[in-house]
């Protein structure tokens, strides 16, 4: 893989997963249930790890990193959703779209998989991808089972 293509790869990374910390603050910060405020919390600081190890690896194989979150594209669209659903003061609604904007997330990272990655950064980016899956079926269980107690 050209190098410079690396760099574009792992800066999209970074703008994925800067979104994600900013979609997971935002959550955590508007969410009714302490429980749900402090995974979002989680959530956020392991995306801000995750954007910490993108940059490290963009520098060592000599490129700028991304310095801010996506300004377009589907992930972006997807944490605005997010952002109305906080605003309409459900938890399920933000666990709804919450889990919309991991789908996002999971799509850019399986994208990167799909290239001819460097040793040094595919376990990398192959064990981001399991931890925003991780993410993305906790927050559906969540709200699975918030569905069934409203029920």
């Amino acid at each position: 893989m050209p190098n410079n293509e690396l760099v574009d790869t792992l800066n999209n990374l970074i703008e994925t997963s800067r979104d994600g910390e900013n979609g997971f603050t935002a959550c955590a910060e508007d969410a009714k249930d302490a429980s749900l405020r402090a995974y979002f919390t989680i959530c956020a600081t392991r995306c801000r790890e995750a954007v910490h190890m993108l940059e490290e690896l963009v520098k060592l194989h000599g490129g700028e990193p991304e310095k801010s979150g996506s300004v377009a594209g589907s992930l972006n669209r997807a944490w605005l959703n997010l952002r109305a659903a906080i605003s309409s003061n459900s938890d399920l609604a933000v666990l709804e779209e919450c889990e919309r904007a991991e789908d996002s997330a999971i799509r850019a990272y399986r994208s990167a998989l799909e290239k001819v990655l460097p040793a040094d950064v595919r376990p990398v980016v192959k064990s981001q991808l399991d931890g925003v899956q991780e993410n993305h079926d906790r927050v559906r269980n969540m709200r699975d089972e918030r569905k069934r107690l409203a029920a």
